[in-house]
């Protein structure tokens, strides 16, 4: 998916919104735990509900490998049932890899060829070399992680380093990584006060950012320091709306919270 079609979908859809597919069977409904496939029936209603709301979904990974060999085929059948029921919504592997290049290269094949995801999160810690076999496929998306929502972000992101805080070291050096303009970033809602500054080195680049709901971050402060020229931003809830209700009408109340998201932000981008 190229970023203009992306940014189309925003401008339809009065939306930037992400829906994060963090699927655990220990919260999902319990009449789900009988179907044949539960983590799949519990995402299918979901994206059902809420796909005309959003414009991206986000699966982590690590909720599907916890299960195993059942999880990755429920992985491998949201993915699918997305490409081919809603194939104008953006889809972001949440895996956060980075590893060298060979590595990174099966990595990318795995995610981009063999699962057909539109994007994928990877870890700058390992440098180019970790990150350029991502940037190598055509209009996929590389989302690289330079300031999380986790308090633990203190412990190396803002670092001075040469009298610069390493997020912004990040930011800046992987602009000269080739196809680099096939990178997106990380930025957690929750430092939302730090986006002006990042805006100032990558001031087009999209932003996923997690943090919103759950997490305390505020929508308005995000709108306000990190929308840009074309929007971007993909502003990501996920226990926020997936939980919304462990009852049977749960696909219903998911809607009911992702539509709240959608009506802020269609507020925010009728003052662009």
């Amino acid at each position: 998916m190229t970023t203009d079609f992306l940014v189309g979908q925003i401008r339809k859809k009065e939306s930037f919104l992400c829906i994060g597919l963090d699927t655990d069977l220990d919260k999902v409904p319990k009449h789900l735990l009988q179907e044949e496939d539960p983590i799949f029936a519990f995402n299918k209603a979901i994206i059902d509900a809420t796909h005309h709301l959003c414009v991206a979904y986000k699966p982590n990974t690590a909720f599907y490998e916890a299960y195993g060999i059942k999880g990755w085929q429920a992985l491998e059948k949201t993915i699918n049932y997305l490409n081919s029921n809603y194939p104008e919504i953006f889809t972001i592997a949440d895996a956060k890899r980075g590893d060298i290049g060979n590595t990174s290269t099966r990595y990318a094949k795995a995610f981009f060829e063999d699962l057909g995801f539109d994007s994928v999160t990877i870890a700058p810690y390992m440098g180019r070399d970790s990150v350029e076999p991502f940037l190598a496929f055509k209009d996929k998306h590389t989302i690289l992680l330079a300031l999380t929502s986790n308090k633990g972000a203190f412990d190396f992101q803002t670092k001075m380093v040469e009298g610069k805080e390493l997020y912004k070291q990040v930011l800046e050096i992987s602009k000269t990584y080739e196809n680099s303009e096939n990178l997106m970033y990380v930025v957690g809602a929750t430092k939302a006060t730090f986006l002006t500054e990042i805006r100032n080195i990558i001031p087009n680049s999209f932003l996923l950012v997690p943090g919103v709901g759950a997490q305390g971050g505020s929508l308005v402060e995000v709108c306000k320091y990190g929308m840009s020229d074309n929007v971007g931003l993909l502003v990501n809830s996920s226990r926020g709306i997936i939980y919304a209700s462990d009852q049977e009408n749960f696909a219903q109340a998911s809607a009911e919270k992702a539509k709240e998201l959608q009506q802020q932000m269609s507020l925010e981008l009728k003052k662009r």
